[in-house]
Formats: structure tokens, sequence, C-alpha cells
């Protein structure tokens, strides 16, 4: 091996990343009062849908049964050892906000990201005189969460941010005790010989790519000139090579601040949705959703985006996604649905079902930098003022307090999703 990094001049922190397994079938379970390392519980989005998504599988029916994550409700074993449960995603959130508090004894919030709501990095560095070194801290945290929560966690250490990340996936959730520490001498033995798929990072297009031209390992990648990736892929392409040696000079910080660049809400309908009309009303929600969330951090956005992905079924999947951007910045219903409205008359294919809807707003600037013509100054500031106080009224008062009549329509999804969480039941 010829290295071409000095370790020596990287960073060397102890980092932690934290892993709630199989987070929404074990926070139900502790619901319970069930251990979710012996308990044979799926947690289902809608068990009224039989083809609804298993969210969760608890350890034991993974274990067990080999259920994952990506079932299908009707795809689960008739068993009656398997107990089946609707999500309570309000229930699991407060859970996350727990378990953050737990890590919060251990490094201050600033030391802290939460990566989602079951995963965590922790810096710990300069900890040591308070609660031992890196190991002792990991064991102290994974005790801890099991004793006041019952949630079983997996703990990856590593120098940075990367390596953590990697240590987790690939040797913690499978270690004897669920902890593994990776440094950087160790990489030629623990991480190249692992499959590109694997690496962090890497999605299954980039994963043919690599393949294309012979790199197959993250070994492969490690060894291949730099260059060669650059002119292939750009600066992702030495970004994947940086990262095949461990090299993540990114810091742990809290991303409660971090900007917004872009707003999207999607939809995965509970029906296909064959006329034309009824996915208006969609599309039509789902700018309404979008532009509010624009609104209260008063960001406008140039982008509009709309996909729309068909059904399985007589005719095969597919669909479309495409953007235009305007010369003047926005955040008004009207205004994006008037585009999105625009777009899906121009590429959507009579005849096909719909089954998911998705709208973006990118592109974003503050709504003090936008400059307005004189003649459209007065009427946009009454459009501002009516969609804030209509903004206003929904904060106090609910996202259904104030509906279009076409939200009562049979196409309409606004008031069942406001009766959900992160696109489950509450």
């Amino acid at each position: 091996m010829v290295r071409l990094f000095d370790y020596t001049k990287m960073p060397h922190r102890s980092i932690l990343m934290i892993d709630a397994r199989s987070f929404y079938a074990s926070a139900h379970c502790a619901l319970l009062g069930l251990d979710p390392r012996a308990a044979h519980l799926a947690v289902v989005g809608d068990p009224e849908r039989s083809g609804s998504i298993v969210l969760a599988a608890s350890i034991a029916l993974k274990r067990d049964f080999g259920v994952s994550n990506v079932s299908r409700f009707f795809e689960l074993p008739k068993d009656p050892r398997i107990q089946i449960v609707k999500a309570q995603m309000g229930k699991y959130i407060e859970t996350s906000t727990k378990l953050t508090k737990i890590l919060n004894q251990f490094a201050p919030y600033d030391s802290i990201f939460q990566y989602s709501i079951d995963e965590a990095w922790v810096d710990i560095t300069g900890t040591e005189k308070l609660f031992g070194d890196k190991w002792t801290v990991a064991r102290l945290i994974k005790d801890k969460i099991w004793k006041e929560l019952t949630i079983p966690v997996a703990i990856g250490m590593g120098p940075n941010m990367l390596m953590a990340k990697l240590c987790l996936d690939i040797e913690a959730k499978k270690a004897s005790e669920n902890i593994a520490e990776w440094r950087y001498e160790e990489l030629p033995d623990r991480l190249w010989p692992v499959p590109i798929k694997k690496m962090w990072g890497i999605g299954s297009r980039m994963e043919r790519n690599l393949h294309r031209i012979g790199i197959r390992t993250v070994g492969h990648l490690a060894n291949y000139d730099v260059n060669l990736l650059e002119k292939r892929f750009g600066i992702i392409g030495v970004q994947l090579y940086n990262h095949s040696w461990g090299i993540d000079l990114s810091e742990v910080k809290p991303n409660y601040d971090v900007a917004h660049k872009s707003y999207g809400n999607g939809i995965t309908l509970l029906r296909d949705y064959s006329k034309p009309s009824e996915i208006k009303i969609v599309i039509q929600e789902l700018c309404d959703e979008v532009t509010r969330r624009a609104r209260k951090d008063g960001l406008m956005g140039k982008t509009i985006g709309l996909g729309i992905g068909y059904s399985d079924g007589v005719i095969s999947g597919g669909g479309f996604s495409r953007s235009v951007s305007i010369d003047t910045p926005t955040y008004f219903e009207d205004e994006v649905y008037r585009i999105c409205l625009q777009l899906f008359e121009r590429y959507y294919e009579p005849g096909h079902d719909v089954r998911t809807v998705y709208v973006c707003l990118s592109n974003v600037c503050s709504d003090r930098e936008v400059q307005l013509d004189f003649f459209s100054f007065r009427s946009r500031e009454r459009k501002r003022n009516l969609s804030m106080a209509i903004d206003d009224i929904r904060e106090r008062f609910g996202t259904t307090a104030i509906l279009k009549a076409s939200s009562y329509l049979d196409g309409g999804i606004a008031i069942e999703r406001s009766r959900k969480i992160g696109g489950h039941y509450g």
C-alpha cells in the first residue's frame, strides 16, 4: 500500500455515531412494556391497507422471520407470534427527543448532530477526565439508553464523522457488543475489502458507473488514479476517493440552524388517480404546503419543480420530473400552482394512472431581497398580507382551519394529511 495522505495532519477526534436499532419497533415495544430484542413486532403505516409499508420490524422479527423494513403488510408471515401495530409517530418523536437528552449528558448540544430520528453523531473529545475513554463513554451511553428508554443501540467510533458512520454500518451493528472503533491505519483491512455499494454515499447509479471502470471494492477506489476519477465524475470523484482513505474534514455541529436551500413536499397516494382534475387538486394542495413553509422562513424561490410518478399495473411505471425558473421569486401558492399546472399539462401523458406527486420550490432568497416592479407592488403586497393572515390562523387553529373547497372533493388529500406526522398517523 502506498500511503498518499499524512494521517498525522488529519483530525483525530473522538466521534461516536449512535444508531437506535429498529427504532420505530423498539420504541413501540417500550410503549407496550415488551423487550424489543425478543418481541416479534411490526410497525405498519396503515394496517387497514394490505399494501402498506412495514416501517420497522423488531430485532427478533428480522432475526427469526427475515422480515425487512421495506416489506409490505401482506408479505408478513401468518404467524400468531407476530404482533402488528399501527405507527404512532408522535410517540416515536418523543422517544427520539429523550434519547438526544441522554446524549446531552455526555456532550454539549453544540457537539451533537442529529442525522435522523434514530441516528446522531456525538463529539466527546476532551471529556476523558469526566467519563473515561471513548469505549467507556460508549458503554455508558448504551447502558443508560437501555435503562431509561429500553432502546438497544449500536455505536460506531472513529477520528471523524465519516469513519464513525462507516464503522457503525459495516461493523458495529454486527459486533457482539454492538460497539466498534476504526482508526486510520486499519482502513486497508477493515474498509477496503468492502463492496463499493456498501460505501456511504454511493447509490445504485454510481455503483454501476464505478463498476464500468473496474471499481468493485473500496480498495479498488482507493488505489485508482484520482485524476481520472475527477475527469470522469468531477468533484464527486475526488470526494469518493478521499472517503476511501477515511478523509473527512467536516465537524460535528448541531443542524437546527441550517438554512433551507429548497422546499419540497410529496405524497404516495392511497389509490391510483386517473382523472387529471383530481391530480390537479393534489398538486394544488402540495403547492399550498410548500409555499406556507417558505413564507414562514421568509424565503422565496425562483425554480419550481413538479414530479409525477405513474402507477405499476397495465401501464408499467414511469413518470416525469421537470422544473422551470421564473424571473421574479415567489412564495405564493397560486403562482407556484400555475407553473406546476403548465408542467403537468405539458409532460403528463393522458391515460396513465398517477400514484406519486411531488412539488418543489428551490433557488431561494430572502423575501426582503426581491425587487418588485411598480405596477405589481400593491397587488402582491395585498396577496402577501392575505397569505400571512391565513398562515397565522392555521398556525393557531390547525392546518385545516381554512381550506379550499376543492380539498373536500374526492381527490383532496389535505384533511387526511393533517392527521399525520411525517406521512404517518401520530
